[in-house]
C-alpha cells in the first residue's frame, strides 16, 4: 500500500496550482522513470497522466 503525505495548503491567496504541483512532481517522476525502465515511452506514459487526469475532472463536474 503507498502511503502519501501531502502538506496542507498555505495562505488563500497562494497560488494553489503551484503548490500541488510542487507535491505531485516528485510522485509523477518517480512514477514514469520506473515506466521507462520497464520499457514503456516516456511520452506515452505523460500522455496516459494527462488522459486520466482529465478524466477524472471531466468525471468530477458530472457529480456537482
Amino acid at each position: 500500500m503507498m502511503t502519501f503525505n501531502f502538506e496542507s495548503p498555505s495562505a488563500v491567496d497562494s497560488d494553489m496550482s503551484a503548490e500541488l504541483e510542487s507535491q505531485l512532481l516528485p510522485l509523477i517522476n518517480a512514477i514514469v522513470q520506473a515506466a521507462v525502465a520497464a520499457g514503456w515511452n516516456r511520452d506515452d506514459v505523460l500522455l496516459a497522466f494527462v488522459e486520466l487526469a482529465w478524466e477524472l475532472y471531466e468525471k468530477r463536474r458530472g457529480d456537482l
